[in-house]
């Protein structure tokens, strides 16, 4: 003699599958999706002029304006490396934790990118 579930039973089990499923595929659909350092970096040129970024990839170099800057503010929630070069590269760098700003020394070279660390 064989015992088969109740209608009800049988309804739930194939919702929660079915639950299952579309939980998987809206994860792997947004897997895809770039990382942000969310939250504003704010860097100040040689003109003085503020540029804000608002949530920037996490991955990457981010290249500043071309004259650079001399003073960083990073109010994301990801640290960043400051660099004097436009391609992330070389020894001239700085670290620049969470919600902490970097002012250069007035006879020292611009920041002219950053890159997060992660």
């Amino acid at each position: 003699m064989s015992v088969t579930a109740p209608p009800t039973v049988l309804r739930r089990r194939a919702g929660t599958a079915a639950g299952a499923a579309l939980l998987t595929l809206a994860v792997a659909g947004c897997s895809g999706l770039g990382r942000t350092a969310v939250g504003p970096v704010s860097y100040t040129t040689g003109q003085d002029k503020v540029v804000t970024v608002h949530s920037p990839l996490v991955r990457g170099c981010h290249r500043m304006a071309p004259d650079g800057a001399s003073k960083v503010e990073n109010l994301t929630l990801v640290d960043m490396t400051l660099y004097t070069t436009r391609d992330c590269s070389g020894r001239g760098t700085a670290y620049v934790a969470t919600t902490f700003t970097d002012t250069n020394a007035e006879r020292a070279l611009p920041w002219r990118s950053y890159r997060f660390v992660h």
